[in-house]
């Protein structure tokens, strides 16, 4: 029994992923693009994610600052603190709703982009960091959900903030662990997209990645 539960999760996965790139293609690419432009052009990547969604944020920023699996010059990016403890902080009853908004306040400039990520759309704290980002001038590029179906099943009030300059790429999913799995398959798809853009296609296969 416990090994047929595994494999279903390997499935249902799968399945998501696989209905998700046909749907997701368009607002990746966009979103990608906002990125390359942001950084070619001086600026700099604002990342935070309520919850789980957090250690999404810190990953995307390694691999910009970092590298993701060719070596390149560094990218701007900084991802936010949030905090993972607090059970409610992808839910409109976060206990420090104001935390991301803050550091967005501080450091954020015109022609930054903010990549937020939650997985149910309802985060107070993420809502507040996209409404900072926007009284900054900067492009917000939110990768959302429909976590325990709430919202509508469009990105909930979060998506409902952004404007059309704006970016939103949501995953039609109730379930919050499906829904980070394609999080991160899109963020790499980001990291792999502005790689390109900058180095050219790259034909071989890449790199190993580094730890």
């Amino acid at each position: 029994m416990l090994e047929q539960r595994i494999q279903q999760h390997f499935i249902d996965s799968a399945d998501l992923k696989y209905q998700a790139g046909p749907l997701l293609g368009k607002s990746v690419s966009q979103a990608m693009q906002a990125l390359l432009a942001c950084v070619t052009s001086g600026g700099k990547i604002l990342a935070c994610g309520s919850g789980a969604s957090g250690f999404l944020a810190a990953q995307f920023a390694a691999h910009f600052v970092g590298r993701f699996e060719r070596d390149r010059p560094e990218l701007a990016a900084i991802a936010f603190q949030g905090d993972a403890t607090d059970p409610a902080a992808d839910s409109p009853a976060a206990l420090d709703a104001d935390r991301f908004a803050r550091q967005v306040r501080a450091l954020g400039q015109a022609g930054d982009v903010l990549l937020a990520l939650s997985a149910s759309g309802q985060s107070a704290a993420v809502l507040a960091a996209v409404e900072a980002a926007h009284a900054r001038d900067m492009t917000v590029v939110a990768l959302l959900g429909n976590a325990a179906n709430v919202g509508g099943g469009n990105g909930g009030a979060v998506g409902r903030s952004l404007r059309e300059t704006d970016v939103q790429i949501c995953v039609p999913h109730e379930r919050a662990a499906r829904i980070h799995e394609v999080h991160m398959l899109a963020l790499h798809c980001l990291c792999d997209g502005v790689d390109a853009q900058l180095l050219g296609d790259q034909d071989s296969d890449p790199s190993p990645l580094v730890a």
